[in-house]
Protein backbone atom coordinates (compact mmCIF):
# COMPACT_ATOMS: atom_id res chain seq x y z
CA UNK A 1 0.00 0.00 0.00
CA UNK A 2 1.36 3.48 -0.83
CA UNK A 3 2.21 5.74 2.09
CA UNK A 4 2.22 9.52 2.48
CA UNK A 5 3.07 9.24 6.19
CA UNK A 6 4.22 6.60 8.68
CA UNK A 7 3.00 2.99 8.62
CA UNK A 8 -0.03 2.43 10.83
CA UNK A 9 2.04 0.55 13.40
CA UNK A 10 4.23 3.65 13.87
CA UNK A 11 1.28 6.03 13.84
CA UNK A 12 -0.18 4.14 16.78
CA UNK A 13 2.80 5.08 18.97
CA UNK A 14 3.76 8.46 17.49
CA UNK A 15 4.04 11.19 20.13
CA UNK A 16 4.33 14.39 18.10
CA UNK A 17 7.27 16.75 17.60
CA UNK A 18 5.81 20.21 18.24
CA UNK A 19 6.93 21.83 21.50
CA UNK A 20 4.55 22.03 24.46
CA UNK A 21 4.66 25.42 26.25
CA UNK A 22 5.88 25.07 29.84
CA UNK A 23 2.90 27.07 31.14
CA UNK A 24 0.35 25.31 28.94
CA UNK A 25 -1.91 24.15 31.78
CA UNK A 26 -1.89 27.56 33.47
CA UNK A 27 -2.64 29.20 30.12
CA UNK A 28 -5.80 27.15 29.66
CA UNK A 29 -6.92 27.52 33.26
CA UNK A 30 -6.72 31.30 32.81
CA UNK A 31 -8.61 30.99 29.54
CA UNK A 32 -11.37 28.94 31.14
CA UNK A 33 -11.62 31.42 33.99
CA UNK A 34 -12.13 34.20 31.44
CA UNK A 35 -14.80 32.15 29.66
CA UNK A 36 -16.68 31.49 32.91
CA UNK A 37 -16.63 35.19 33.76
CA UNK A 38 -18.54 36.09 30.58
CA UNK A 39 -22.29 36.64 30.80
CA UNK A 40 -23.44 34.73 27.69
CA UNK A 41 -26.77 36.56 27.29
CA UNK A 42 -28.27 33.61 25.41
CA UNK A 43 -30.95 34.51 22.89
CA UNK A 44 -33.19 32.08 20.98
CA UNK A 45 -34.91 33.36 17.86
CA UNK A 46 -37.38 31.17 16.01
CA UNK A 47 -35.93 30.20 12.64
CA UNK A 48 -37.52 30.68 9.24
CA UNK A 49 -36.83 26.97 8.67
CA UNK A 50 -39.86 24.96 9.77
CA UNK A 51 -40.22 21.25 10.44
CA UNK A 52 -43.29 19.46 11.76
CA UNK A 53 -41.35 17.43 14.33
CA UNK A 54 -38.58 19.83 15.33
CA UNK A 55 -38.47 23.37 16.76
CA UNK A 56 -35.63 25.32 15.13
CA UNK A 57 -33.94 28.39 16.57
CA UNK A 58 -31.09 30.74 15.81
CA UNK A 59 -29.14 30.75 19.07
CA UNK A 60 -26.87 33.68 19.93
CA UNK A 61 -24.52 34.05 22.89
CA UNK A 62 -21.60 36.25 23.90
CA UNK A 63 -18.20 34.60 23.94
CA UNK A 64 -14.83 35.82 25.18
CA UNK A 65 -13.64 39.23 24.00
CA UNK A 66 -17.27 40.24 23.48
CA UNK A 67 -17.89 38.31 20.27
CA UNK A 68 -21.51 37.48 19.54
CA UNK A 69 -21.57 33.82 18.47
CA UNK A 70 -24.31 32.20 16.39
CA UNK A 71 -25.44 28.58 16.34
CA UNK A 72 -28.36 26.62 14.95
CA UNK A 73 -30.41 24.89 17.65
CA UNK A 74 -32.88 22.11 16.90
CA UNK A 75 -35.16 20.72 19.60
CA UNK A 76 -37.38 17.69 18.88
CA UNK A 77 -41.00 18.43 19.76
CA UNK A 78 -41.98 14.97 20.99
CA UNK A 79 -38.83 14.00 22.89
CA UNK A 80 -39.22 13.64 26.64
CA UNK A 81 -37.20 15.98 28.81
CA UNK A 82 -34.48 15.67 29.74
CA UNK A 83 -33.01 14.10 26.59
CA UNK A 84 -29.56 13.81 24.97
CA UNK A 85 -27.91 16.45 22.79
CA UNK A 86 -25.14 16.60 20.20
CA UNK A 87 -22.83 19.55 19.43
CA UNK A 88 -21.76 19.85 15.76
CA UNK A 89 -18.61 21.72 14.72
CA UNK A 90 -17.75 22.61 11.12
CA UNK A 91 -14.72 22.64 8.81
CA UNK A 92 -12.30 25.53 8.35
CA UNK A 93 -13.75 28.73 6.87
CA UNK A 94 -17.15 27.06 6.44
CA UNK A 95 -20.33 27.41 8.52
CA UNK A 96 -22.87 25.44 10.50
CA UNK A 97 -24.53 24.07 7.37
CA UNK A 98 -28.15 23.42 6.48
CA UNK A 99 -30.87 22.81 9.03
CA UNK A 100 -31.91 19.60 7.30
CA UNK A 101 -28.46 18.09 7.80
CA UNK A 102 -29.12 17.91 11.54
CA UNK A 103 -32.37 15.97 11.36
CA UNK A 104 -30.80 12.52 11.79
CA UNK A 105 -29.95 13.31 15.41
CA UNK A 106 -33.19 15.23 15.97
CA UNK A 107 -35.15 12.19 14.71
CA UNK A 108 -33.49 10.17 17.49
CA UNK A 109 -34.99 12.52 20.06
CA UNK A 110 -31.77 14.52 20.53
CA UNK A 111 -31.42 18.28 20.64
CA UNK A 112 -28.76 19.45 18.20
CA UNK A 113 -26.63 22.58 18.20
CA UNK A 114 -24.27 23.60 15.38
CA UNK A 115 -21.87 26.49 15.95
CA UNK A 116 -20.66 29.05 13.42
CA UNK A 117 -16.97 29.61 14.21
CA UNK A 118 -16.26 33.25 14.82
CA UNK A 119 -15.13 35.17 11.75
CA UNK A 120 -15.50 32.29 9.29
CA UNK A 121 -18.31 31.45 6.87
CA UNK A 122 -21.29 31.85 9.17
CA UNK A 123 -22.92 34.55 11.28
CA UNK A 124 -20.58 34.66 14.30
CA UNK A 125 -18.59 37.82 14.86
CA UNK A 126 -14.84 38.27 15.01
CA UNK A 127 -14.66 41.66 16.74
CA UNK A 128 -10.89 42.06 16.36
CA UNK A 129 -11.09 45.72 15.48
CA UNK A 130 -13.92 45.31 12.97
CA UNK A 131 -17.19 43.40 13.08
CA UNK A 132 -17.81 40.82 10.42
CA UNK A 133 -15.77 38.02 8.93
CA UNK A 134 -12.04 37.42 8.67
CA UNK A 135 -12.72 34.04 7.02
CA UNK A 136 -9.17 32.60 7.01
CA UNK A 137 -5.71 33.03 8.53
CA UNK A 138 -6.94 32.05 11.95
CA UNK A 139 -3.99 29.84 12.91
CA UNK A 140 -1.60 32.77 12.67
CA UNK A 141 -4.08 35.37 13.96
CA UNK A 142 -2.49 36.78 17.11
CA UNK A 143 0.87 35.08 16.55
CA UNK A 144 2.72 38.39 16.80
CA UNK A 145 0.93 39.31 20.03
CA UNK A 146 0.98 37.68 23.44
CA UNK A 147 -0.46 34.12 23.47
CA UNK A 148 -3.71 35.15 25.13
CA UNK A 149 -4.75 36.84 21.87
CA UNK A 150 -4.46 33.77 19.62
CA UNK A 151 -7.74 33.54 17.75
CA UNK A 152 -8.06 29.76 17.98
CA UNK A 153 -7.88 30.11 21.76
CA UNK A 154 -11.13 32.03 21.53
CA UNK A 155 -12.70 29.56 19.08
CA UNK A 156 -11.82 26.60 21.34
CA UNK A 157 -13.50 28.45 24.22
CA UNK A 158 -16.56 29.25 22.08
CA UNK A 159 -17.09 25.53 21.46
CA UNK A 160 -16.69 24.62 25.14
CA UNK A 161 -18.95 27.47 26.21
CA UNK A 162 -21.66 26.38 23.75
CA UNK A 163 -21.52 22.81 25.05
CA UNK A 164 -22.06 24.17 28.55
CA UNK A 165 -24.96 26.35 27.40
CA UNK A 166 -26.67 23.34 25.81
CA UNK A 167 -26.11 21.29 28.98
CA UNK A 168 -27.95 24.03 30.85
CA UNK A 169 -31.05 23.85 28.63
CA UNK A 170 -34.00 22.52 30.70
CA UNK A 171 -34.82 19.95 28.01
CA UNK A 172 -31.27 18.53 27.87
CA UNK A 173 -29.73 15.92 30.15
CA UNK A 174 -26.24 17.31 30.87
CA UNK A 175 -24.94 13.78 31.44
CA UNK A 176 -25.84 12.71 27.89
CA UNK A 177 -24.17 15.16 25.51
CA UNK A 178 -21.77 14.36 22.67
CA UNK A 179 -19.71 16.39 20.19
CA UNK A 180 -18.57 15.69 16.64
CA UNK A 181 -16.99 17.36 13.60
CA UNK A 182 -14.73 16.84 10.62
CA UNK A 183 -11.34 18.51 9.88
CA UNK A 184 -11.41 21.84 11.77
CA UNK A 185 -14.55 20.45 13.35
CA UNK A 186 -12.55 17.38 14.38
CA UNK A 187 -9.88 19.47 16.05
CA UNK A 188 -12.56 21.54 17.76
CA UNK A 189 -14.30 18.33 18.85
CA UNK A 190 -11.17 17.28 20.73
CA UNK A 191 -10.62 20.78 22.16
CA UNK A 192 -14.27 21.02 23.22
CA UNK A 193 -14.16 17.62 24.96
CA UNK A 194 -10.94 18.64 26.72
CA UNK A 195 -12.30 21.98 27.96
CA UNK A 196 -15.81 20.73 28.83
CA UNK A 197 -15.11 17.49 30.76
CA UNK A 198 -18.80 16.66 31.23
CA UNK A 199 -19.12 15.64 27.57
CA UNK A 200 -19.69 11.90 27.30
CA UNK A 201 -18.81 11.16 23.65
CA UNK A 202 -16.55 12.79 21.08
CA UNK A 203 -16.30 11.75 17.43
CA UNK A 204 -13.58 13.69 15.57
CA UNK A 205 -12.87 12.92 11.91
CA UNK A 206 -9.41 13.74 10.53
CA UNK A 207 -8.83 16.52 13.11
CA UNK A 208 -7.06 19.72 12.10
CA UNK A 209 -4.92 21.89 14.42
CA UNK A 210 -2.50 19.20 15.66
CA UNK A 211 1.32 18.98 15.65
CA UNK A 212 2.09 22.03 13.50
CA UNK A 213 5.80 21.35 13.27
CA UNK A 214 5.14 17.89 11.82
CA UNK A 215 2.97 19.50 9.11
CA UNK A 216 5.82 21.86 8.32
CA UNK A 217 8.50 19.16 8.21
CA UNK A 218 6.36 17.02 5.87
CA UNK A 219 6.19 20.02 3.48
CA UNK A 220 2.40 20.01 3.82
CA UNK A 221 1.96 23.62 4.95
CA UNK A 222 -0.53 24.11 2.13
CA UNK A 223 -4.28 23.77 1.75
CA UNK A 224 -5.71 24.31 5.27
CA UNK A 225 -2.22 24.92 6.70
CA UNK A 226 -1.05 27.28 3.93
CA UNK A 227 -1.00 30.25 6.27
CA UNK A 228 1.98 28.71 8.12
CA UNK A 229 4.00 28.88 4.90
CA UNK A 230 2.70 32.35 4.13
CA UNK A 231 3.65 33.53 7.61
CA UNK A 232 7.25 32.34 7.33
CA UNK A 233 7.67 33.66 3.79
CA UNK A 234 6.37 37.09 4.72
CA UNK A 235 7.42 37.56 8.35
CA UNK A 236 10.37 35.25 9.01
CA UNK A 237 11.87 34.28 5.64
CA UNK A 238 15.16 33.01 7.17
CA UNK A 239 13.37 31.13 10.00
CA UNK A 240 15.27 33.06 12.64
CA UNK A 241 12.19 32.86 14.91
CA UNK A 242 11.14 29.31 14.00
CA UNK A 243 11.47 27.89 17.51
CA UNK A 244 9.61 30.85 19.00
CA UNK A 245 6.79 30.56 16.48
CA UNK A 246 6.23 26.84 16.94
CA UNK A 247 6.41 27.26 20.71
CA UNK A 248 3.64 29.87 20.60
CA UNK A 249 1.53 27.68 18.29
CA UNK A 250 1.81 25.03 21.00
CA UNK A 251 -0.84 26.88 23.03
CA UNK A 252 -3.42 26.07 20.33
CA UNK A 253 -2.11 22.59 19.47
CA UNK A 254 -4.92 20.15 20.21
CA UNK A 255 -2.51 17.31 21.02
CA UNK A 256 -1.64 19.03 24.30
CA UNK A 257 -5.29 19.38 25.30
CA UNK A 258 -6.02 15.74 24.50
CA UNK A 259 -4.92 14.30 27.89
CA UNK A 260 -7.73 16.29 29.53
CA UNK A 261 -10.44 14.41 27.61
CA UNK A 262 -12.67 12.13 29.66
CA UNK A 263 -15.28 11.48 26.95
CA UNK A 264 -15.31 8.23 24.99
CA UNK A 265 -13.65 8.94 21.62
CA UNK A 266 -14.22 7.59 18.12
CA UNK A 267 -11.61 8.82 15.59
CA UNK A 268 -12.07 8.54 11.82
CA UNK A 269 -8.84 8.82 9.81
CA UNK A 270 -7.80 8.39 6.18
CA UNK A 271 -4.20 7.23 5.81
CA UNK A 272 -3.75 9.11 2.50
CA UNK A 273 -4.69 12.47 4.01
CA UNK A 274 -2.29 15.19 2.87
CA UNK A 275 -4.37 18.04 4.33
CA UNK A 276 -4.28 16.87 7.95
CA UNK A 277 -1.54 14.23 7.90
CA UNK A 278 -2.38 11.05 9.85
CA UNK A 279 0.65 11.42 12.12
CA UNK A 280 -0.59 14.82 13.33
CA UNK A 281 -3.96 13.28 14.15
CA UNK A 282 -2.36 10.38 16.02
CA UNK A 283 -0.15 12.82 17.96
CA UNK A 284 -3.38 13.96 19.62
CA UNK A 285 -5.20 10.62 19.68
CA UNK A 286 -2.31 8.79 21.34
CA UNK A 287 -2.41 11.23 24.27
CA UNK A 288 -6.05 10.44 25.07
CA UNK A 289 -6.36 8.22 28.13
CA UNK A 290 -10.18 7.87 28.01
CA UNK A 291 -11.81 4.91 26.21
CA UNK A 292 -11.15 5.31 22.49
CA UNK A 293 -11.02 3.56 19.14
CA UNK A 294 -10.18 4.40 15.53
CA UNK A 295 -11.90 3.76 12.23
CA UNK A 296 -9.12 3.60 9.63
CA UNK A 297 -9.56 4.13 5.86
CA UNK A 298 -6.24 3.08 4.26
CA UNK A 299 -7.00 4.36 0.73
CA UNK A 300 -8.81 7.58 1.61
CA UNK A 301 -7.60 11.15 1.94
CA UNK A 302 -9.28 14.33 3.25
CA UNK A 303 -12.61 13.47 1.70
CA UNK A 304 -15.89 11.68 2.31
CA UNK A 305 -15.24 8.52 4.32
CA UNK A 306 -17.88 5.89 3.43
CA UNK A 307 -20.24 5.02 6.28
CA UNK A 308 -18.46 7.35 8.71
CA UNK A 309 -21.53 9.52 9.27
CA UNK A 310 -23.55 6.37 9.98
CA UNK A 311 -20.91 5.12 12.39
CA UNK A 312 -21.00 8.42 14.26
CA UNK A 313 -24.80 8.29 14.55
CA UNK A 314 -24.48 4.74 15.88
CA UNK A 315 -21.75 5.81 18.29
CA UNK A 316 -23.99 8.56 19.68
CA UNK A 317 -27.09 6.33 19.75
CA UNK A 318 -26.56 5.04 23.29
CA UNK A 319 -26.31 8.49 24.84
Amino acid sequence: MPLIDMPLSELQTYGGISPRPVDFDDYWERALAEMRSVEPAVELIESDFKHPAVDCFDLYYTGVRNARIHAKYLRPKAAPAPHPAVVLLHGYAQNSGDWSEKLAFASMGYSVVAMDCRGQGGLSEDPGGVKGTTHHGHIIRGLDDEPGHLLFRHIFLDAAQLAGIVMGMPEVDPDRVGVTGWSQGGGLTLACAALEPRLKKAAPVYPFLCDYRRVWEMDLAKDAYRELSNYFRNHDPRHEREDEIFAKLGYIDVQFLAPRISAEVLLGVGLMDTVCPPSTQFAAYNKITAPKRTVVYPDFAHERLPDMHDLIVGFMADL
